[in-house]
């Protein structure tokens, strides 16, 4: 960069102090918050967020000096929520990601459901449902709910992946039957209230404690009235 387009130490000054400014704004939300979703700690994470990178970019372009400061990247965050201010419905999205890590433990699982399901009558379909991994999937989410299926999934020879859940406000419910042909198409980001995150990118020491590897996996919460971190 040229000596004329770099910030002066004005600018540079100016934006150190806007980072004052957004922390103690932040604090007192933080301090007055009404609840964990209080939109008004997310608003002022959010400002407290650009003042430091703003802040960031002005001190390298001038001084060659960088921060302490982990901006999250914009592609990261959800845009500025504009959906009803009053939502007369919403829709909760979820998606969970699981390694089959045993195979085995799985199918056999999958048998003792299909074994204790009195409307099987025909020993040979076996193979067709729980002797095959797609199978034995099938089986495993139509016997149980998918909150279960995550609460036991060491037991079902599945190992934890990432997960989301996104939760989307509308004006209307929709027609029964309206969505489900693609029920995860047309989803506006604008119009998500919040979400939540679980992902081992979120560890910033993984090794801290090896000997515990749920720990892996952390939750990464990111609302839209102002993404969180």
């Amino acid at each position: 960069m040229s000596d004329a387009a770099q910030p002066t130490a004005a600018e540079v000054r100016a934006a150190a102090e806007a980072v004052k400014t957004a922390l103690d704004r932040h604090l007192a939300a933080v301090e007055r918050r009404s609840g964990e979703d209080d939109p008004a700690v997310y608003e002022a994470f959010n400002e407290l967020a650009v003042a430091a990178e703003s802040y960031d970019e002005l001190l390298y372009d001038r001084y060659d000096e960088v921060t302490p400061f982990e901006i999250p990247e914009a592609e990261d965050a959800l845009p500025p929520y504009t959906g009803p201010e009053e939502p007369s419905a919403l829709s909760v999205l979820i998606r969970r990601d699981y390694a089959v890590a045993e195979p085995q433990r799985l199918l056999a699982h999958a048998q003792r459901i299909e074994a204790a399901d009195d409307d099987i009558s025909d020993a040979s379909d076996t193979s067709d449902t729980s002797g095959t991994v797609h199978g034995a999937l099938g089986l495993l989410f139509g016997e149980y709910e998918p909150d279960e299926v995550a609460s036991r999934h060491k037991e079902f020879g599945l190992e934890e992946g990432d997960s989301t859940l996104w939760v989307t406000a509308s004006d209307e419910p929709t027609e029964p039957g309206e969505w489900l042909e693609a029920p995860f198409e047309q989803v506006d980001p604008a119009q998500v209230v919040c979400r939540f995150d679980v992902s081992a990118v979120f560890d910033e020491d993984p090794d801290d404690d090896p000997g515990d590897p749920d720990d892996d996996l952390e939750d990464g919460p990111v609302p839209a009235l102002g993404t969180d971190r």
